[in-house]
């Protein structure tokens, strides 16, 4: 069975053990040797309590989701097979991926602006390396992590 095929089991089974009747699309995003499948939960038959409580506040249902997809998927992987699931719900990932454009090209604008290290504060670490990813496009600024969960934040700042 490709990965492909067990992400949408895995995520159609997770929905049905909720009560939730709902089939799960598989994007195939292969992006170098990394596999990548966006799992889209099929919104038709859903009402909107069913989707606002399978995204959650802030998007935490489905960071969740996605989170568990993420290990559950590749516990005992060679890290050859493994691969990376986004689940998607609703065009949620695809908004937030743009405001996370948003956020990141704000923040580079600040750093080159005036010269200081600039925090971005309440990201998931999905949302962080979202933002790392977006800001490796820029020769001139880098970005690393620090502090501890939950109070983790991404710091933009000019290379020396």
């Amino acid at each position: 069975m490709s990965n492909q095929q067990r992400g949408q089991q895995w995520l159609e089974e997770l929905l049905r053990l909720s009560n939730v009747s709902a089939t799960v699309q598989v994007t195939d995003e292969n992006q170098d040797s990394k596999a990548s499948y966006w799992l889209t939960i099929d919104q038709s038959q859903l009402t909107e309590a069913e989707i606002q409580t399978l995204i959650g506040t802030n998007g935490e249902v489905l960071d969740a989701l996605q989170y568990l997809a993420n290990a559950i998927l590749n516990l005992g992987q060679l890290p050859v097979a493994q691969a990376a699931y986004t689940v998607e719900l609703d065009g949620y990932r695809l908004r937030r991926q743009e405001e996370l454009r948003i956020l990141a090209d704000q923040a580079a604008q600040k750093v080159r602006e005036t010269g200081q290290d600039y925090e971005l504060r309440s990201l998931s670490a999905a949302e962080r390396r979202q933002v790392h990813t977006f800001l490796q496009e820029c020769e001139d600024l880098e970005t690393h992590s620090q502090g501890q969960e939950p109070d983790r934040r991404l710091v933009v700042r000019l290379r020396p």
